[in-house]
């Protein structure tokens, strides 16, 4: 009687074990590593009494940057790739810019050796000859002429013509002067007042021999930037803006200080506007009012909005 009651409670008490040992065995991993965190927190709170590691491994729980930091310096580096690229192509532009002006300027040159001696193998033949050679009359169709003060109140020498028609290049725009020679300016005046009016003419190709003779054979003269900066004009006006454009800033750059050399910068401005290049004339005319500034002759102070409107300046 006794066995058989013995047998239930067992098998009582084993029934009531085996969910227990299930449990345990049935941890999941989750339960396990935060069994053990807690375990660790309480070795913790007794080995350390503050309840955490004295800092003397030389370890920061804190990142070495967050990743907001990585984002604005990865943002950053790219910025200054894609300025270095800009930089870059941009210097690559202008020496191919540099070169093909530096091209042109060679080729202006022996253009104008060349004319320069046909004219003075010209001026010998007429002399001998005592001939004058008419020039063509073309029509003038400048719409912005040189203002008043532009052509010199000189004493003109009389210099034989054809039909009341300005003479081309006379011995004196052609013969190399110093000066310290006694007719330096005087000359220089004449020359100057010559290609003027070949220019008020319409007979630009003419003005353009003119000036540049007088440019090249008056070394120091203060007309020598009138004449450099008329020539452009009439290039300007003969509707060459690219050649206008090299012969402009050509004029400023020689010489920065020189009477015209604003005006070279404004109707250089023209000349990028004509060719479709907004942005450089845009450039030309800060650089006019930078340089410049209150120095600036009225005309080209008044023109200047209206220049900067045309190319779409900000």
């Amino acid at each position: 009687m006794r066995l058989p009651l013995f047998a239930c409670f067992a098998a009582v008490a084993a029934l009531s074990l085996t969910p227990a040992q299930a449990q345990r065995r049935e941890l999941t991993p989750e339960q396990r590593v935060e069994r053990l965190e807690r375990q660790l927190r309480q070795v913790q709170r007794q080995v350390f009494p503050k309840g955490q590691p004295a800092d003397t491994a030389g370890v920061i729980d804190e990142p070495a940057a967050t990743l907001t930091q990585a984002n604005q310096l990865s943002n950053r580096l790219d910025s200054i790739e894609q300025q270095m690229a800009q930089l870059i192509r941009a210097s690559e532009e202008n020496g191919n810019r540099l070169a093909t002006m530096e091209a042109e300027l060679a080729r202006l040159r022996a253009d104008q050796d060349s004319r320069l001696r046909a004219l003075e193998t010209r001026g010998a033949g007429d002399s001998a000859t005592g001939a004058d050679t008419p020039a063509t009359d073309e029509p003038a169709t400048s719409a912005d002429p040189e203002p008043a003060d532009a052509r010199p109140q000189v004493s003109r020498p009389k210099v034989e013509t054809t039909r009341n028609q300005p003479a081309v290049a006379t011995a004196s725009t052609t013969r190399p002067a110093r000066p310290t020679d006694a007719n330096f300016e005087a000359a220089g005046e004449e020359a100057y007042d010559q290609g003027y009016q070949l220019w008020l003419n319409g007979r630009y190709d003419q003005a353009i021999t003119a000036l540049r003779a007088m440019a090249s054979s008056f070394p120091g003269h203060r007309r020598v930037s009138w004449a450099n900066n008329l020539t452009g004009r009439d290039l300007l006006d003969k509707g060459q803006p690219r050649a206008a454009a090299e012969a402009l800033l050509a004029n400023y750059r020689a010489n920065p200080k020189g009477e015209r050399a604003p005006d070279s910068l404004f109707y250089l401005g023209q000349a990028l506007t004509k060719l479709g290049q907004a942005s450089q004339a845009c450039k030309a005319y800060a650089e006019l009012e930078e340089v410049y500034g209150s120095t600036m002759r009225s005309q080209l102070r008044q023109e200047l909005p209206a220049a900067r409107a045309a190319a779409k300046c900000g």
